[in-house]
This record gives structure tokens, C-alpha cells and sequence, in this order.
């Protein structure tokens, strides 16, 4: 069987990965002098406070060639064929670096690295689709196709509680114009063509902000694969998480509503208070 694995921006909790046999390969995150691999034992909270404390927000790099090649070395060793998801590669090297890794265990004709185009669960939605086809028994050919019909169809978006992460990180050009508003204005991002950029804008506080942005949503909703809907957030008021849930679930469209916390990557960039809806269209 075909192995999926992805870099550690997928956002995909724990009990997704056992689900689906799905291996991380995680990235950096650095604060001042301390270096952090990405994953469940960051303390996303403890991250905040270090920004807020410091007045910047941390740094964010590609994975190590070693921690890659260590994370399929045991697969490539059994004989089998891998396929590996990056966060899309306008945002970070990652990419570069898996390919460079499949190079050193001299298994480029074993790995197969497919740039999501995405980031958070836009790219776990895509993971999850090819780790759904492998068990399948698909072939890493029928499955790298499937995935590239898939990956112009992702829909990822989310709102922001505050602009300065992700005008610290620089990789939304469109922030710059925003962050001399007021500071109420909270925009929905969008991932277009593996950029982000800002697309409607909302006012006021973030809990009613989120629950419009929701319903904002609902005729593409309605145009969506029913298989899974991703939520995910970052440091987000827990009963503002519920009434999302509660009213996409109030659609009747989708079979599995899946909540994750976005990992230390995406939340250094993004921020506290943030929360996206991520689905596939149809």
C-alpha cells in the first residue's frame, strides 16, 4: 500500500492520523534563541504570550533534510512508495527540502511530492483524500491524479482576531494595505493559487465576525463534497467554535464535521482568535 505523508502545516489532529496511517514531517518553529519542532507538545498558548511579551511574533522554517529523511526512511526500506504533501510552495521551502531528502535516500522513483497548492487543513483535506484512496489499494499514479483534480477545488478561508501576525509574517501582501484601518476590521483570508490574499471584510467583535463569516459560506457549503468539513482554529473562544459547528451541522450536508487546532506554524502567522472553514467543492 501507497504511504501518505505530509509536512506538519496539515493541521490534521492525532486521531485523523492513526485513522487514516498518515506520518508528519514537521517543520521549525524559532523563539529568539529556542528552537521548536512543530506538533501536538507545542503550547500554542505559551506561543502568544512570548510574541505579546517580545512585540514580535516567531519565526517559522522549512523541515530539517534529516527529520524528512528519517520520517520515510522506514518506509522506502520496506520497499514501498510514498506520496508527501507540502504546504503550498509560494509559502515555504518545504517542499524543496522533501525533494531533497528523497534524493539522499536515492529513492526519487520511490517518493512522490505534490506541492497542496494550500495550507492547514486545505492541505489535510487532500491528505486525507490520498491516504482514503490508498487504502484503497489505488496506485501512486491514480492517486497523485485523483489529488491534482482535487487541489484547484480546495476551499480554504478564515478570519483573523487581530492583523499583526500575519502582517509580521509578510506572506499576505494584502494585509499591508489593511493594518492602518481600524483595529476592528477583521478580513477573511483566502488561499488562491497557493497565495494567500484578503477577500470580504467584517467589523466588530470576533465571536460575531466568525459566526457571519460561517454563514457567509453556505451556498458554497451547499456546493461541497458532503464527505468532511474541516474547523479549525487557533486559540478561539471555545463556545464561538460550538456554534460554528452547530450551524454547519444544522445544514445537514456534510457526513463528518472534523474540529482541529491549527499546529505552531499557522498559528504563528495567523494569530489568536482565528478560525476557518475548509471543504472541497464539488
Amino acid at each position: 500500500m501507497v504511504k501518505i505523508i505530509s509536512d506538519s502545516t496539515c493541521d490534521l489532529s492525532q486521531e485523523v492520523l492513526e485513522r487514516y496511517d498518515i506520518d508528519i514531517i514537521p517543520l521549525h518553529i524559532v523563539k529568539g534563541d529556542e528552537e521548536l519542532e512543530d506538533g501536538p507538545q507545542i503550547d500554542i498558548h505559551a506561543l502568544y504570550e512570548w510574541a505579546d511579551k517580545n512585540k514580535t511574533t516567531p519565526k517559522t522554517s522549512a523541515p530539517s533534510i534529516e527529520t524528512a529523511m528519517n520520517v520515510m526512511r522506514p518506509y522506502i526500506d520496506e520497499g514501498r512508495e510514498i506520496i508527501c504533501f507540502s504546504i503550498s510552495s509560494e509559502m515555504s521551502t518545504s517542499i524543496n527540502v522533501i525533494r531533497m531528502a528523497a534524493e539522499e535516500l536515492d529513492a526519487e522513483d520511490k517518493v512522490t511530492i505534490i506541492d497542496s497548492r494550500n495550507l492547514s487543513t486545505g492541505i489535510g483535506l487532500l491528505v486525507v483524500e490520498a491516504a482514503v484512496m490508498a487504502a484503497e489499494g489505488k496506485s501512486r499514479e491514480e492517486i497523485k491524479t485523483g489529488i491534482d483534480e482535487l487541489i484547484p477545488k480546495v476551499r480554504a478561508s478564515f478570519v483573523v482576531d487581530t492583523l499583526v501576525y500575519l502582517y509580521r509574517g509578510g506572506r499576505c501582501n494584502a494585509v499591508s494595505a489593511l493594518i492602518g484601518g481600524a483595529l476592528a476590521l477583521h478580513p477573511m483570508i483566502v488561499v488562491k493559487d497557493g497565495k494567500m490574499d484578503a477577500s470580504r471584510k467584517y467589523r466588530g467583535k470576533i465571536g460575531k465576525v466568525i459566526k457571519n463569516y460561517a454563514k457567509d459560506l453556505e451556498e458554497d457549503l451547499k456546493n461541497a463534497i458532503p464527505d468532511r468539513v474541516f474547523i479549525t482554529h487557533s486559540e478561539c473562544d471555545a463556545k464561538t467554535v460550538e456554534e460554528v459547528r452547530d450551524y454547519i451541522a444544522s445544514l445537514g450536508i456534510f457526513k463528518e464535521i472534523i474540529e482541529t487546532r491549527a499546529g505552531g506554524v499557522i498559528s504563528s502567522h495567523c494569530g489568536p482568535g482565528t478560525l476557518g472553514v475548509l471543504f472541497i467543492a464539488k
